[in-house]
């Protein structure tokens, strides 16, 4: 542990909500575009100028400058008056944006003047050695012993790493069978495509120089795509789920939606039951996704039950690839790492967070099962996890991680021209990825973040932290709400009790128990508290919503609707509940002063947001 990390400050590493660091960022800022500007001066510094002050001096050259800074301007003013003002400490209730780590933006503005291209390490030596170093920081707080990972643009390109990784892996078997049949002499398809990714990686450590030849002959080459079986993921899942089916080849007839629980998370029972009753008419199971932090509820999946569930059934001869899709959640796990980034017992955690003043008060925020989900990361093949979400840094910067680095050998493709086959790890980058060129500003953020905020609860702990502990205020302060609008009582009820940062709620009023009422006023006050309505600069609550509809849910929000004396009868015919929905990211609604600072202001602005929705229904109805 450094003296740094023991004493670290969250609101230092801000610009905060009122620039209250302004003069620090500007003052960072300008140190470090001079030492660019240096760079560029002191090599080679006897080559003349390109640009001469003649030119400097010419009309042509004042006229481009005015006309270059009214754009600018233009920029600015749209910029300023359109753009959501997520940084906002109180104010801001809605989706996953929130102040961004000033570190993290240093680092990308520097980097960025450099223009660096990750895809090649002769274009970008210092940023592609950063994104090496990040991979493997991914993988450690991900507890991969031999992992590695990477930067992506998004979670949803992660995603379809992900099922690119598995859809090779779990074809590989029936590839050997052609080229080198001695390797799985004497099994059966069904067991050719049951194998574990551990028994399948070891068998192409023996293939030699044959490798090349089974990957030809794998997924990649269209082949036995329909064999390899089914995807399951939640009903939570990702839109991104269904895009990357698409597009891998593997076919949206493929993926499978698994039923929720009270919580909306997957359903372990109904997982087993759909992957039994696939074994038992031959169909094998490609993956499993498990969600830790879905987009819409924050719901962390159990992934120990997925895990076990997996060894009970490679005894019965099915094995499923498991991925974590993290892509919210997955800075979370460094909440459980001590300073030597060991996963501390649940028992130990109180005592781990007082040490690092984790929580402003002595309470245990964090439910037994989202811990015991968190501690079996480890033990699936590849996870998503976005910086530019949990990680607080600039987007666009999602990550993958996959549990062996060997695992890269199945979706490599080599140019030579870009990089040598053969070459140091650094070098080899965008031969093991699905994308080309790459911003190497992205990979300075998120290196410089990390080093910044260690990964564990010293650091990034601290900071998922300050978010959990301020999704809690909300969610406890929303409980009880409720406000007369005339005649009228309207309630405040919450979901569920967050998993993680993600509150959701409805608005219902008192006595009326028609759902689509209830969803008509939901709606109507997301457009008074968003950019719907008015300019944004004059909204001083502001949420999101969304609607959980049965094509996706099924029913598992119906005994949610029913709590509320909503008819099983009338949820069947209306189909969805639409709900608002915070995420809450920001870091200053941790501490209690700062928090009941902006109740009375947050009660204020949504009495007068329902205040002006059923004055606009009664202006409505006499017109």
């Amino acid at each position: 542990m450094t003296k740094e990390s023991a004493n670290l400050n969250l609101d230092a590493l801000f610009i905060g909500d009122k620039a209250e660091n302004g003069e620090l960022y500007k003052s960072l800022l300008n140190k470090l575009v001079d030492e660019h500007l240096g760079w560029r001066q002191n090599y080679m510094p006897q080559d003349k100028n390109m640009i001469s002050h003649a030119e400097q001096d010419s009309p042509a050259f004042e006229a481009t400058v005015n006309h270059m800074k009214d754009v600018l301007d233009q920029l600015s003013q749209r910029i300023r008056t359109e753009s959501v003002p997520w940084h906002s400490a109180g104010r801001y209730w809605g989706h996953m944006n929130s102040e961004t780590l000033m570190p993290a933006m240093l680092a990308y503005n520097y980097a960025m003047m450099w223009n660096g291209n990750n895809v090649a390490y002769e274009s970008s030596p210092a940023t592609s050695q950063m994104e090496e170093e990040v991979g493997h920081e991914f993988a450690g707080m991900m507890g991969y012993r031999n992992g590695w990972g990477h930067i992506v643009a998004d979670g949803s390109l992660a995603n379809l790493e992900g099922l690119w990784y598995a859809r090779n892996i779990k074809s590989l078997p029936l590839a050997m069978k052609e080229v080198m049949p001695e390797l799985v002499a004497d099994k059966s398809d069904w067991e050719l495509l049951n194998m574990s990714t551990e028994q399948i990686m070891k068998l192409l450590i023996k293939s030699g120089n044959h490798l090349d030849e089974i990957k030809d002959r794998s997924a990649r080459s269209g082949k036995n795509l329909q064999k390899l079986g089914k995807w399951l993921v939640p009903q939570t899942k990702h839109y991104s789920w269904m895009k990357a089916a698409d597009i891998i080849g593997v076919g949206l007839d493929q993926v499978v939606p698994v039923p929720l629980d009270n919580d909306f998370r997957m359903d372990i029972h109904s997982l087993e039951t759909i992957v039994r009753d696939l074994a038992a008419q031959g169909i094998p199971i490609l993956g499993v996704v498990g969600v830790a932090g879905s987009t819409e509820e924050g719901a962390v999946d159990q992934i120990d039950k997925i895990v076990a569930l997996r060894e009970q059934l490679i005894n019965e001869g099915i094995y499923f690839y498991i991925h974590v899709d993290a892509a919210y959640g997955g800075y979370f796990r460094t909440i459980f790492l001590d300073e030597n980034n060991d996963f501390v017992s649940y028992e130990k955690l109180p005592e781990l967070h007082k040490k690092y003043g984790v929580f402003t008060e002595n309470k245990q925020y964090i439910k037994r099962d989202v811990y015991e989900a968190y501690k079996a990361f480890d033990q699936v093949e590849s996870i998503t996890i976005d910086p530019h979400k949990m990680g607080y840094v600039p987007y666009s910067a999602g990550g993958i991680v996959i549990k062996d680095i060997q695992m890269r050998d199945v979706i490599s493709y080599f140019a030579t021209y870009v990089f040598e086959k053969g070459a140091d790890i650094p070098a080899l980058l965008g031969a093991y990825i699905l994308e080309g060129s790459k911003a190497g500003a992205t990979a300075a953020s998120v290196w410089t973040a990390h080093h910044v905020l260690p990964l564990n609860a010293s650091g990034y702990g601290k900071l998922q932290g300050a978010s959990v502990e301020g999704s809690h205020r909300y969610y406890q302060f929303l409980k009880d709400l409720s406000f007369k609008i005339g005649d009228r009582t309207i309630e405040v009820h919450p979901l569920v009790n967050p998993d993680f940062n993600m509150v959701d709620y409805v608005l219902k009023e008192k006595g009326n128990n028609s759902l689509a009422d209830m969803n008509q006023l939901n709606h109507a006050f997301y457009e008074e508290a968003s950019y719907v309505k008015d300019t944004l600069y004059s909204k001083e609550y502001i949420v999101s919503h969304t609607d959980f509809a049965i094509p996706d849910y099924g029913n598992s929000p119906l005994d949610f609707v029913k709590s509320l004396g909503i008819t099983e009868e009338d949820w069947n015919q209306q189909g969805k509940v639409t709900v608002i929905r915070a995420a809450v990211l920001t870091p200053y609604m941790n501490t209690e002063d700062n928090f009941y600072y902006f109740v009375p202001k947050i009660k204020l602005a949504m009495k007068k947001d329902l205040e002006a929705i059923f004055e606009g229904s009664r202006a409505k109805q006499l017109s």
